[in-house]
């Protein structure tokens, strides 16, 4: 695929697809870790005196956090340093007067793309490259560059649909995540140590029925949503309170699924011993085989237990590789976010080459300054797809791309 030194960029225009979706408290966007991710690719593209215009999605409709971008370009100006242009358009009159008017080394970003109905459905490149969105903006744009790792499994018009009309070129973070998660796949290092929690229930088991029937991973820890399941699984019962969440989430028909990976695969996969709830105001942790199991048909499941850390933790310790994804429970309370904290404080002083990937993981990384981690990827869903050993469409619309323009005369080379 197209790096970044492959081509000249002074006076070219360069559409910048970013992934700054971004966790939202109170209508306020409460972590800049993705904008921070994406920096030195924007700072390498205006010292080239690039026109740099950003696309990037905030949420889907209907959802609170479903915001405009003009924050997005508040927070990036302010760690650029650069006034980052706004306009509450994407590919209307306004935009193209936008993008035509900007001048080398500044940057234009576009209103959340997903408010435009073509980026709200997933579809092949063919079809995506003949949307509006692409049409419209096509004649505008000199090169693209990809950075939205976090977005790699998904075909929509502004990730893949330019892959035959531009040059489409990786980012800098783009090299890192393909880096970091091909080589913790595929070394022979052992062990091998997945971690696997938040609430991608299914994308979590396609996870640990490739990399287990592969040998790519020698044991599953579980926790948040994707240990309820397994633990179910394995035949205890978690209380009608978080059986009923379950089944209101449509997660209950996954147990069956997981049961029949834990015939094939038993010793491999662990799930927690004790879990945390909230009664009477505190923090309470129930054994699973204790005589306080009744209080699981009251009140929900927020963390795992003290007890499931500890034997989590020993286990981290002697690893060589880990991978995780997803907190081990509702870390935005503050008495439940023990396990997230002290899991992931593991993997961080273990001496293992690490990757922690998930939108919420990264916030809890960073909200309790958590050090260590050898790889912090910005992808949860592309992460999980990835491991799954299933196909990104942006990787493949990168390759596609280099194959069509890879005798292009701008090229450096």
């Amino acid at each position: 695929m197209f790096r970044l030194s492959d081509f000249n960029y002074h006076d070219k225009v360069i559409f910048l697809r970013a992934d700054l979706n971004s966790p939202v408290k109170d209508g306020k966007i409460i972590s800049d870790a993705r904008f921070r991710a994406v920096l030195h690719t924007i700072r390498y593209l205006l010292e080239h005196k690039a026109k740099v215009v950003i696309g990037t999605h905030q949420s889907k409709p209907y959802e609170e956090d479903y915001l405009t971008t003009e924050q997005h370009a508040e927070i990036l100006s302010s760690l650029l340093g650069v006034k980052v242009k706004y306009v509450d358009d994407i590919f209307g009159k306004c935009a193209r007067d936008a993008i035509k008017a900007l001048k080398p080394s500044e940057v234009l970003m576009l209103e959340n793309l997903r408010f435009a109905a073509e980026e709200t459905k997933q579809k092949p490149l063919e079809y995506c490259e003949r949307t509006h969105f692409v049409r419209k903006l096509s004649p505008l744009i000199d090169y693209v560059v990809n950075e939205a790792f976090a977005a790699a499994h998904r075909s929509q018009p502004s990730l893949v649909g330019f892959a035959r009309m531009r040059p489409m070129i990786s980012g800098f973070l783009m090299e890192k995540e393909i880096k970091a998660l091909t080589r913790a796949y595929e070394t022979l290092e052992r062990p091998k140590i997945y971690v696997l929690g938040g609430a991608k229930v299914e994308d979590s088991l396609n996870v640990v029925e490739n990399v287990l029937r592969n040998e790519k991973a020698d044991l599953i820890l579980t926790g948040g949503l994707v240990g309820h399941i397994f633990t179910l699984a394995k035949g205890f019962d978690l209380g009608n309170a978080n059986i009923s969440f379950l089944g209101e989430r449509g997660l209950i028909k996954l147990v069956d699924r997981a049961e029949s990976i834990l015939n094939e695969f038993y010793p491999y996969i662990r799930t927690p011993i004790d879990f945390a709830v909230e009664y009477k105001g505190e923090r309470v942790e129930i054994d699973l085989l204790s005589d306080k199991k009744w209080i699981f048909d009251e009140r929900p499941i927020l963390d795992i237990g003290s007890r499931t850390i500890e034997k989590y933790s020993e286990i981290l310790k002697e690893a060589s590789i880990i991978v995780a994804n997803g907190p081990m429970g509702v870390f935005e309370i503050e008495e439940f976010a023990k396990g997230t904290i002290e899991v992931f404080k593991a993997i961080g002083e273990s001496k293992a080459f690490s990757i922690v990937g998930g939108g919420h993981s990264i916030a809890s990384i960073y909200q309790y300054n958590i050090k260590g981690i050898s790889h912090i990827s910005t992808g949860g869903g592309a992460m999980l797809t990835f491991f799954a050993g299933q196909s990104l469409p942006v990787l493949q619309a990168l390759k596609i791309s280099y194959e069509k323009f890879k005798n292009k005369k701008e090229l450096n080379q």
